[in-house]
């Protein structure tokens, strides 16, 4: 198991490297961009905002989905791609986009861990309730006070930013209405969230909350996640939730396979 999770680490700090939007040649759709200075993780952050087609048309208020690796040189891209062909499909309702371009990645979208495998690779983990904080209390505002949005906010991610998003939901629940995790990074921690599933979430109220996640066929993301989806079943929550297992699908495949569903699935209240 230990040689599976190192093989599987390395895979994970290589991919979130690479610079994914020149590997796939994605379009750079226009955009706004934005720099915040934040007092929680004492730094600047650049913003990259996209808007649907008829957004100056239009004066209705919109709902906002937010994602880390949210870079030009990230994810931003072929999410927004998606999003707009999606919403001319009319498949999803108009929404705005945005993205949060990484500096330090492993320690924003970690939680704290004292194990001592974890921190071989990633040795400043510990950042993520600051990251939630900067989002949450700086990054919200700014964004109201920019565009036109209600109160409604999604967030999405993979892998690190997967794992982000379930511990949100897990210890905040109430910071987002729709959570989208693919292949999330359930193993951090000796997988401390789901071991301790039950007690973290005993107090918090997750009615209204919808969750589409999944794990591809990495067996030390797919053990937990399947963990996970057992969890939730044995749970007496009001969660609305939705589990995919991808045995098809790689780590660095599964979140463009699976997006344009989970999109669908999480907004389908809305068609």
């Amino acid at each position: 198991m230990k040689k599976n999770i190192l093989f599987f680490i390395v895979l994970v700090l290589a991919a979130s490297c690479g610079n994914k939007s020149i590997i796939y040649k994605d379009p750079i759709p226009a955009h706004d961009s934005l720099r915040i200075f934040s007092k929680f993780i004492n730094e600047e952050r650049v913003i990259n905002i996209w808007t649907p087609p008829n957004y100056d048309s239009t004066t209705d208020s919109l709902m906002v989905i937010y994602m880390p690796d949210g870079g030009i040189k990230e994810d931003f891209p072929h999410i927004a791609n998606t999003l707009d062909t999606l919403i001319k499909q009319n498949k999803m309702p108009n929404v705005i986009l945005v993205g949060i371009e990484n500096t330090v990645r492993r320690r924003d979208l970690a939680g704290p861990s004292n194990i001592e495998y974890d921190l071989k690779y990633i040795p400043n983990p510990g950042g993520a309730e600051n990251f939630r904080k900067f989002i949450k209390e700086e990054l919200f505002p700014e964004i109201d006070q920019r565009y036109s949005t209600n109160n409604q906010k999604a967030i999405i991610g993979e892998s690190l930013a997967g794992l982000f998003i379930i511990e949100t939901l897990i210890l905040e629940p109430t910071m987002f209405d729709y959570y989208i995790a693919m292949d999330p990074s359930l193993w951090f921690n000796e997988n401390y969230l789901v071991k301790n599933f039950e007690s973290l979430t005993e107090e918090n109220n997750y009615a209204n909350k919808k969750l589409w996640y999944a794990g591809s066929s990495v067996t030390d993301i797919s053990t937990y996640t399947n963990k996970l989806e057992q969890k939730l079943k044995d749970s007496k929550g009001e969660l609305i939730w939705k589990y995919e297992d991808e045995p098809n699908e790689k780590h660095h495949t599964i979140y463009r396979a699976t997006k344009e569903k989970a999109l669908i699935w999480i907004f389908s209240d809305f068609q």
